[in-house]
């Protein structure tokens, strides 16, 4: 129950918010509308929220401040945010809307591989670009070039935190648990693709389970029955992962347990409890000893808006202002034509107002993966579920 109603009360703050976000603004200013879509119904839900508050924050932080600036004008951002209820149709006329009917050229979402490669063709026809969190290369590599990578994916992280479980936790095996969709099934390739790389014994693989399962005592059942030392959480929804986690552990599993998708420290607190405690994951880019006073007050803000806060904003945040940044260097007549801030993107490498330390830049990366400029940069920041919250374990980034 206490669950449901974390999930009901970020439902109803998404509610209480209008869908166009920003009431703070400045009459001479000109106003730039950017859109976001995202999953914002069902168990993966919190991904979809936390992009919309993360937008909704950043930008009245800006319009608070004067507007941003691109090309000598000041903008106020008026975000516009549509649920794609994790179905590619429904992404694709959300998508349609905001690029036709609001003009929008500039998006926030999808979050998923599924509802991301449905809204591509939508993006290219239009001459519109997103920054989604679906992982799998094809969506960012060519002849794809409207759309970018907004977190760490899998692929990337998986081969660093298993390294680090094998140095640190002595894992010589483990047991990949995807979610049967493309993003849960991707992630379990890359799962299995870096335990082979490193050595590690892969118990399982093809034990999948459905969207929307909420009985998951079979499945666990059958995993632990293989005795690996670490399970692995394929694209796990943030309200499955506590759930499979307290199977786990009731079935008697004493093992490590680890993800590398965004998760929500409350659900899991309130679900899984001391259970989740050793549970690794990629956490937000906000880690305490990483804040600037600027992260702090996006902080300050989203918790006003979303009504607490989530680790993950802290990679989320990151979404608005890289679409800002590299319009600014574009120029204003990239802001009704993407072939321009495409080729701006190289260009752009600005001081991180997030995090400390002269490393952290703002810039995209992704040459290595993809073949072209496709990917936020954002800190690597790998955790370790503690009582409560989580605690970092170590810090990297992808270049």
């Amino acid at each position: 129950m206490n669950m449901l109603r974390n999930v009901i009360r970020l439902l109803l703050v998404g509610l209480t918010l209008s869908i166009f976000g920003v009431t703070t603004s400045h009459a001479a200013n000109k106003v730039l509308k950017i859109g976001h879509i995202g999953v914002m119904s069902g168990p993966a839900a919190s991904w979809g929220l936390i992009n919309k508050y993360a937008a909704l924050a950043g930008a009245e932080i800006i319009n608070e401040d004067g507007g941003f600036e691109i090309g000598g004008e000041k903008y106020d951002i008026e975000i516009v945010s549509l649920d794609t209820k994790q179905d590619p149709r429904v992404a694709i006329a959300g998508t349609e809307r905001l690029v036709y009917q609001e003009g929008i050229k500039y998006i926030i979402g999808p979050n998923v591989d599924d509802t991301t490669r449905a809204v591509l063709p939508v993006l290219e026809k239009a001459g519109a670009f997103n920054i989604c969190y679906g992982w799998h290369r094809e969506l960012f590599t060519a002849p794809s070039k409207n759309t970018a990578l907004g977190m760490i994916a899998g692929y990337q992280s998986a081969p660093v935190i298993y390294k680090y479980l094998k140095e640190q936790k002595g894992v010589k095996s483990l047991a990949c648990v995807p979610r049967n969709d493309a993003s849960g099934l991707n992630s379990r390739d890359s799962c299995v693709e870096a335990a082979n790389q490193l050595g590690i014994k892969i118990t399982s693989s093809d034990s999948t389970y459905e969207p929307n399962t909420s009985d998951f005592f079979p499945i666990m059942g059958r995993i632990i029955g293989q005795k690996p030392d670490l399970i692995v959480l394929s694209g796990v929804a943030p309200s499955d992962a506590p759930l499979l986690i307290r199977a786990a552990r009731e079935l008697g599993y004493k093992g490590l347990m680890s993800t590398e998708t965004a998760m929500d420290a409350n659900i899991i607190k309130e679900v899984a409890g001391e259970m989740a405690n050793g549970f690794v994951s990629v956490g937000g880019a906000s880690a305490p000893e990483l804040r600037t006073d600027a992260m702090k007050r996006f902080i300050d803000r989203y918790s006003k808006v979303a009504g607490e806060w989530n680790d993950e904003a802290g990679t989320k945040v990151y979404a608005l202002e890289m679409l800002l940044q590299t319009l600014r260097v574009a120029g204003a007549a990239a802001l009704d034509d993407v072939e321009l801030f495409k080729a701006a993107i190289p260009k752009v490498n600005a001081e991180d107002p997030f995090i400390k330390g002269s490393e952290a830049r703002l810039k995209w990366v992704g040459q290595s993966y993809f073949d072209q400029l496709r990917q936020v940069s954002t800190p690597m920041v790998v955790t370790d579920f503690k009582d409560t919250d989580f605690v970092t374990l170590f810090i990297g980034y992808v270049e």
